[in-house]
């Protein structure tokens, strides 16, 4: 998707959050700067609100407003990470540094920078939960040193997966999943903006399928939209009505069984970052293509691991890490 994400275009003021009680702490926190942990489900607002809490606590949140996905650090190697634009700067002459000191480095040195405007900014971790336990006692004492210019937002699905001297230094707030009815009003404010045509029962079928996943719904909309001009019921079926492309899971597929595992999970990735597919999406249709490629004793391993990976995913850990396994176990034939 070439375009501008609509994600991004239209992404809410802190007086548009849907949700009433994570809005009203929120508002607090700009006149009351705090740490805040940001809990709830995939897609229920947590990211768009934390962006929207920088738009009005900072003059200059392009640069106040300092993003990390724990993603780009526990998922990639040393030299991706040092290769990343955003943090390049952090590790010019850094490269004796082990993956670990490399990502503390980052981390305090993202902290430690004096704010552009105003009297702090705001650094946000994204997937929290992913952080391993060494990791969390290195940010917090990163919290301790710089919490009177650094705010810090931890933005996770499980908090549980939080050490205790984290949870106790920032404000819990919590998100729910987005109701059918909010994720409509949502997208018909964003279709009616775009000038798009477009029916009801077709934001009705989008909201219905993204499941309270209120970023996966605005995707999916624009990904109509682009595919069929208009968003109705009949277009919204044919472009979602099946995750993906079936060759392109194919092609993922023959890719892990030749052990070609980097091109597999780029796939993986691409379905997952840039086509907004959720864990759950993917592992679904890779079941669907299985059951034409696969029977006997294959088929039934794999459904027997798509259930292990299923139940990993919904307690909250990374959807990419147990769909690779997936694929790496593909790969040794053992699925």
């Amino acid at each position: 998707m070439d375009a501008p994400l609509w994600t991004d275009v239209h992404a809410p003021d802190l007086a548009d959050l849907p949700q009433d009680e994570a809005r009203e702490y929120l508002e607090k926190a700009v006149s009351e700067p705090m740490n805040l942990i940001l809990h709830g489900p995939p897609g229920s607002g947590k990211t768009a609100a934390v962006r929207a809490l920088a738009r009005e606590s900072h003059d200059d949140p392009e640069n106040d407003l300092v993003e990390i996905n724990v993603a780009d650090f526990f998922g990639r190697t040393k030299t991706e990470i040092k290769n990343d634009p955003r943090f390049e700067s952090f590790l010019v002459g850094k490269s004796d540094l082990s993956k670990r000191d490399m990502i503390n480095h980052v981390l305090k040195e993202s902290a430690s920078y004096a704010p552009v405007s105003g009297t702090y900014k705001t650094v946000v971790l994204d997937n929290a939960e992913d952080i391993r336990v060494d990791f969390q006692q290195a940010l917090r004492r990163v919290m301790e040193r710089y919490h009177r210019t650094t705010q810090f937002v931890i933005c996770t699905r499980q908090p549980t997966k939080l050490i205790p001297p984290i949870r106790s230094r920032c404000f819990p707030v919590s998100f729910r999943a987005v109701r059918n009815a909010e994720t409509v009003d949502v997208l018909q404010n964003i279709v009616e903006a775009e000038g798009v045509d477009y029916e009801d029962d077709g934001l009705q079928y989008v909201a219905g399928y993204a499941e309270g996943d209120l970023r996966e719904a605005i995707l999916a909309t624009q990904t109509v939209y682009t595919n069929e001009g208009e968003v109705t019921m009949q277009s919204a079926y044919e472009t979602i009505g099946e995750v993906g492309d079936e060759e392109v899971i194919q092609s993922m597929l023959d890719d892990a069984e030749a052990g070609e595992f980097t091109d597999a999970r780029s796939t993986l990735d691409d379905l997952l970052v840039d086509e907004g597919y959720s864990g759950q999406e993917v592992l679904d249709s890779v079941l669907r293509v299985a059951r034409k490629r696969y029977d006997g004793d294959r088929l039934a391993r794999l459904h027997e691991l798509a259930g292990e990976i299923d139940v990993d995913m919904s307690e909250g850990t990374s959807d990419r890490v147990h769909l690779s396994h997936l694929l790496a176990e593909l790969g040794r034939g053992t699925a």
